[in-house]
């Protein structure tokens, strides 16, 4: 069902397309810093639902999760410059499985994310929430399966489109509406009903409540909820995905 020999190959080219586009890693982290150093900062007169912790610290978590999302789900753009250079194609004709060239394509995904994550973590640590190395490692774990998630959300969209323009619109009706309904910016469980039902269904509710969990020591729900949570959406943004592929297969 796998070929890892095809997996390692699709990750090496992802993570050199990655590394020779330095000003991706730059241009990414500009969002989540403006949160946290102007609105974090800014709103000195907001109140901390985590006691003992400033508000800038209560986000930290809930950015950290949107440079996932952002750094994961963009990377579906790559999917439509492949086709245009036909080099998915190449792939496509190649003898592997569709899950094989899914999977690969993910793990190359995932990589950007893992960096991103890491340099947020660095910053953080150094300037807004004091970080101890398991701390960092656990958040770095749980970037893992969450990274996962979200880069398969953006293959599979990436998938169906034909042009990048078509793509970044669908991205901006999705990512920030992700984000905001996720609980990074307020404590979901004092929220409105309705903004308190649809956050339930956010995949990034339960990576925010995790990393808070783990950083804070407090969360809306239990790391087993969120894990279980977070791999249920693994699951299902997989299977939706590889389906995905397989039509590409069938059309080249």
């Amino acid at each position: 069902m796998f070929n890892l020999n095809a997996i390692y190959a699709l990750l090496l080219r992802e993570a050199k397309v990655y590394f020779r586009e330095k000003e991706r890693i730059v241009s990414i982290l500009i969002s989540p810093l403006l949160f946290l150093f102007v609105m974090g900062r800014g709103m000195v007169s907001g109140t901390s639902p985590v006691p003992g912790y400033t508000y800038q610290q209560f986000i930290f978590p809930g950015i950290v999760a949107m440079v996932i999302l952002f750094t994961s789900i963009t990377y579906g753009l790559y999917i439509i410059w492949d086709k245009r250079l036909d080099f998915l194609k190449e792939v496509l004709a190649a003898p592997i499985s569709r899950t094989t060239l899914f999977i690969g394509k993910t793990l190359g995904g995932m990589l950007g994310a893992i960096i991103e994550t890491l340099l947020l973590l660095v910053i953080g640590a150094g300037f807004i929430l004091p970080l101890k190395a398991l701390e960092v490692a656990l958040c770095l774990a749980v970037c893992l399966p969450v990274s996962y998630m979200i880069t398969n959300i953006g293959l599979t969209i990436g998938a169906r489109m034909k042009s990048m323009e078509g793509f970044g619109l669908i991205m901006s009706f999705l990512t920030w509406p992700l984000f905001f309904f996720s609980g990074a910016l307020f404590d979901i469980s004092t929220a409105e009903p309705y903004i308190k039902t649809i956050s339930l269904l956010d995949p990034i509710t339960y990576a925010v409540d995790i990393m808070r969990i783990i950083m804070l020591g407090k969360g809306a729900f239990s790391a087993w909820t969120d894990l279980g949570m977070i791999f249920v959406f693994c699951a299902a943004t997989t299977v939706i995905g590889v389906s995905a592929f397989g039509k590409l297969q069938q059309e080249k």
